[in-house]
């Protein structure tokens, strides 16, 4: 099965994935496979997967419907898209530390601005948008998937679909 790590940054493809990971990112600095957008992927094939975490908050709402249907278009049929990104369905904007992250803890704040040591690096790390589960499903439906599984059991929202 081929994969696509969209906005792959430095991040493996996690090891319960199955497939043969194509990686893709904006940054050259990250050495991915592909350098693009997701809102402009280009003629890159097709795949039977998409992984995307913790990218689509870093889009507006109105490039989020774009980079949906262009994951929708680079999918082959019954393909499947697994989306990760922040819960904000009960987070508060402020300085209380939900959870504690390789990078550090994590804040309301980070949480929906970015976190905000790398945001100051790296602009490209500033959220956008927020999620919460029916913000989530109503995206990944208007772009014509089917959402089979949400995952709420963390500070992440887990979203399947299928093509």
């Amino acid at each position: 099965m081929r994969v696509l790590h969209a906005g792959c940054g430095f991040e493996p493809l996690p090891e319960w994935v199955p497939g043969t990971e194509t990686r893709l990112d904006i940054d050259p600095d990250v050495s991915p496979d592909i350098v693009a957008s997701l809102t402009d992927l280009g003629d890159i094939g097709l795949f039977e997967m998409i992984y995307c975490s913790h990218t689509l908050e870093h889009f507006a709402p109105h490039d989020v419907r774009v980079v949906l249907r262009e994951f929708k278009r680079v999918l082959t049929p019954n393909g499947v898209l697994l989306i990760v990104v922040p819960n904000l369905d009960g987070i508060k904007p402020d300085m209380t530390v939900y959870y504690e992250s390789p990078a550090g803890p994590i804040t309301g704040l980070d949480m929906y601005y970015g976190m905000a040591k790398r945001v100051e690096v790296n602009p490209w790390m500033a959220h956008k948008y927020g999620f919460v589960p029916d913000t989530l499903r109503a995206f990944m439906e208007e772009a014509g998937f089917t959402v089979k599984v949400t995952d709420t059991s963390s500070f992440n929202l887990c979203m399947l679909g299928q093509a």
